[in-house]
Formats: structure tokens, sequence, C-alpha cells
């Protein structure tokens, strides 16, 4: 188990249709999340912390539906 803080930076007016997709995605190994206000160009910046089995296999899947946007990502801790 691994517990992941990712960082979305998405366009503001597609946020909440990426980020419905993404919850659906991870339901129920969301530890926390910060919603960041957009900056002046229009970009939303989300913070996640996720308690998962596989990173690279759940950040390969959360690129695809996150075309528009950038992800990155920290391991905290690895069990």
């Amino acid at each position: 188990m691994e517990i992941v803080e990712l960082d979305i930076k998405l366009p503001y007016e597609r946020r909440g249709e990426i980020l419905s997709k993404i919850c659906s995605k991870v339901k129920g190994k969301i530890k926390d999340i910060h919603f960041l206000p957009p900056t002046q160009r229009g970009v939303s910046e989300i913070k996640m912390e996720l308690r998962v089995e596989d990173a690279q296999r759940l950040l390969a899947e959360l690129r695809k539906i996150v075309k528009g946007g950038k992800i990155s990502f920290k391991v905290f801790t690895e069990a």
C-alpha cells in the first residue's frame, strides 16, 4: 500500500468534467483533497492524497483522462 500525492493542473472550464471521471476512478482511495483557485490564465490546481496499491498503473490511467492538463506525483510511503 502506498500513499501518493497527485498535483493536477487543469483548465478551469473542463475541471468538473475531468474531476468526475477521476473521482469515479479513485473512489474510496482518496485520503485528502485540496482545490486551489484558478490562476489568471485559467488553470485550476487540485492536490489529492491517495492510498493505492500500484501508483504507476493508476498514474497511467489518469493521464489518459487528463489530456489537456498536467499531472505530477510524489510517493510518500511504501509498504
